[in-house]
């Protein structure tokens, strides 16, 4: 198997050893996807499990086979979203009585710092491709190239250049809104 698209043309052929290869190339992905939407350990699991259920339902629909990753990460996300939505409803009622006003407490004041407002605003003035890179490398440090590659429709060995200017690109961005790499870290 040699691309994602022969992958997905053996897994619809009944080949199991080619699901098992599918599954565990793209877990640490979904994975990912599931944590960096700062899903609770037991809720990240149950939206990897749907996206494998989605996954295994959806692929002969699956139009681009070569864009596996990239539709795996979208699977991975809406299922995160249908998770968060439904939590979002939900208060357990044995913490009824221990929240606080969401404005006290130093996170939320940390959150509405000058240089938090400052520094998600150089970030959001990047190109989408280098959001896009920098926020997966930030939430999965343990994804290897290949697998922010095929996450983001990139040849792996163009992924740490790509970081490397993303990254510069963001300095460059903070040092016109005067915020200087000691300060923001």
């Amino acid at each position: 198997m040699n691309t994602d698209g022969d992958l997905v043309r053996e897994v619809l052929s009944g080949d199991e050893a080619a699901w098992a290869v599918l599954v565990r190339e793209y877990a640490p992905l979904v994975w990912s996807v599931a944590r960096r939407h700062r899903l609770s350990r037991a809720d990240a699991a149950d939206a990897s499990q749907n996206t494998w259920i989605a996954i295994a339902g959806g692929l002969a629909t699956l139009r681009h086979p070569e864009r596996l990753a990239g539709w795996i990460a979208t699977t991975a996300r809406r299922e995160c979203l249908k998770i968060q939505a439904a939590g979002a409803r939900e208060i357990p009622a044995d913490r009824l009585e221990v929240l606080e006003p969401a404005d006290t407490g130093p996170e939320p004041a940390a959150l509405r710092s000058a240089r938090d407002r400052l520094l998600w605003q150089a970030f959001a003035s990047l190109p989408g491709r280098c959001q896009d890179l920098l926020e997966l490398v930030a939430q999965a440090p343990e994804l290897t190239y290949a697998q922010l590659g095929r996450a983001l429709g990139m040849k792996a060995g163009s992924v740490g250049q790509t970081r490397g200017r993303c990254l510069e690109l963001l300095r460059r961005r903070l040092a016109t809104l005067d915020i200087r790499e000691e300060s923001a870290g």
